[in-house]
């Protein structure tokens, strides 16, 4: 079977899988996106589903005002016979300087279905936990260090070890330094797990950009030292800007079959020509076989390398597996929540409501600029080329009523094609967007008094918006613009990936209510 990279594409970061019997489970980051951690499921490690996301109460987490690209960061997922266990960061102070605030908290399953029960408070001595359950029954908490001080060459000052007790529900012991990594450096997202005898460290380094990597140690002791791979990083696409899949690293390896092991991996996709990766960090997949107790990366025509593949095959079957990223919602039931998320807190899912029949009623918010309490709905960018297409009824009393479209990055980069009310030209149609956090907005377009399709479509770097008053003849209120800002690499170090969806805004009361009819992404 060949499957594409990337198994999961658009916003899908920090990937953490585990295996249990014949079935594989992934765990990826969702930063301010709301429920919290997405979970995935696949028998063949090509076609993943959907799992309900494990942090969906108040009490497990409440992101209300956190800035953007803070909230939950790289995720563990373990099993260790009778329990789930997922672990995570919730950051909520970062690029402020040096420092960062970052509690670190594990919930547990019986299933990984739910119930989770409710947040564990663990430290907040650095992000990136993982939780390793030993043979011997004990378990090990380890994360990496940040340290604020900036006379320090290096805030990531290596991976922390302290034992954790399952009873207490508490970690116990001495906190230990065990690595602080390779020459690569920024040493993060730290993986234990045990193979012949050897603990292997597995780690992140170079930044979650472009320098990206993913790189291996091992020690007969859990404590060390660790001993670093001799042809070190396991994964990378430093140095290769010809490579399709970037920034490859922050790892998580299981077993597979027949003595190869499954790597996920991090990775991006820059525009053609570009640096910028509109779709964000996504989940892509290595095979690894194994030579002198050492991990190496296995390419499609058997070769070894440290370099990541547009594909892998899996076994002898020819077999081909394409997906299909199209999606018709009509909003008849809630099944459309395993696409769209919302910000923050789950307070903010009060503002969406079925409507009897089918269609979506939204319930006007916050300005786009809040981080509080913002009425968008909205799922990934998944395709580099796509439509997405939304019949409307609106009837907006003022220019502080607003509902349409949404093509969303986060606060400080959107753009958000909207029906509104003005006092001159009555009820049109506005662009307003942020670039870099400054604001601009399109003359008003006055629209007649009926409802109204509204479309976002995307070529690569390209964007334009049009409405439809019969969804059959098209007007184009704004051309070719620029589509690429919205990624982690325009503004300022970000870690999230373009949005599509819906939102109404409401400044004057957050009463105001908007229909959406449908919701189409086509690819």
């Amino acid at each position: 079977m060949k499957i594409h990279n990337p198994i999961l594409s658009g916003f899908h970061p920090d990937p953490s899988i585990c295996k249990v019997k014949d079935t594989y489970y992934l765990a990826n980051s969702t930063f301010e996106w709301f429920p919290g951690v997405e979970l995935s499921y696949s028998k063949d490690l090509c076609t993943w589903r959907p799992l309900p996301s494990p942090l969906q109460r108040k009490t497990q987490l409440d992101m209300t005002g956190c800035e953007p690209s803070c909230g939950i960061w790289a995720p563990c997922l373990s099993y260790d016979g009778k329990l789930f266990y997922l672990i995570y960061t919730n950051v909520r102070t970062w690029n402020r300087g040096p420092w960062k605030d970052t509690p670190n908290f594990l919930v547990t399953a019986e299933k990984i279905e739910g119930p989770w029960s409710e947040p564990v408070y663990l430290n907040s001595s650095g992000f990136d936990p993982s939780l390793f359950h030993d043979t011997d029954g004990k378990k090990y908490l380890v994360n990496m260090e940040w340290d604020y001080r900036w006379e320090k060459e290096r805030n990531f000052s290596g991976i922390l070890l302290q034992e954790y007790d399952p009873v207490k529900k508490r970690p116990v012991g001495a906190v230990k330094k065990i690595f602080t990594g390779t020459d690569i450096g920024f040493v993060e997202g730290p993986h234990i797990f045990k193979r012949n005898g050897y603990y292997y460290l597995l780690t992140a380094e170079g930044c979650t950009f472009y320098n990206h990597a993913a790189s291996i140690a091992r020690s007969k002791n859990i404590e060390g030292p660790y001993e670093i791979h001799p042809c070190n990083p396991l994964i990378s696409s430093r140095g290769d800007d010809m490579l399709a899949i970037q920034k490859a690293g922050h790892a998580s390896l299981c077993d597979y079959k027949d003595g190869l092991w499954a790597l996920v991996f991090l990775c991006g996709r820059p525009l053609p020509g570009t640096t910028r990766c509109v779709l964000g960090r996504e989940t892509s997949l290595a095979l690894v076989k194994w030579q002198d107790d050492w991990p190496y990366v296995v390419h499609c025509d058997g070769s070894v390398a440290n370099t990541p593949e547009p594909c892998v095959i899996t076994d002898n079957d020819e077999s081909e597996v394409l997906h299909n990223g199209s999606r018709h919602y009509d909003f008849k039931d809630e099944s459309f929540y395993e696409d769209f998320k919302y910000l923050r807190t789950v307070d903010n899912r009060d503002f969406f409501k079925l409507k009897s029949g089918g269609g979506l009623e939204i319930r006007g918010g916050e300005s786009p600029c809040s981080t509080f309490h913002k009425a968008l709905l909205a799922r990934r960018q998944t395709d580099f080329s796509f439509t997405a297409v939304t019949k409307l009824h609106f009837e907006p009393e003022s220019f502080q009523h607003m509902a349409g479209l949404a093509y969303y990055y986060d606060e400080n980069l959107h753009y958000y094609f909207a029906v509104t009310k003005d006092e001159k030209k009555g009820r049109c149609l506005v662009i307003t967007s942020m670039d870099a956090g400054v604001f601009s907005k399109t003359p008003a377009l006055s629209i007649p008094e009926k409802d109204v399709y509204l479309k976002l479509e995307v070529e690569y770097a390209k964007g334009s918006f049009s409405y439809s008053l019969d969804n059959k003849e098209w007007v184009t209120v704004l051309k070719d613009f620029d589509a690429s800002i919205l990624s982690d690499d325009y503004f300022k170090d970000s870690f999230t990936g373009a949005f599509i969806g819906m939102m109404c805004t409401d400044t004057a009361a957050r009463t105001k209510r908007a229909d959406f009819l449908f919701f189409d992404y086509a690819v």
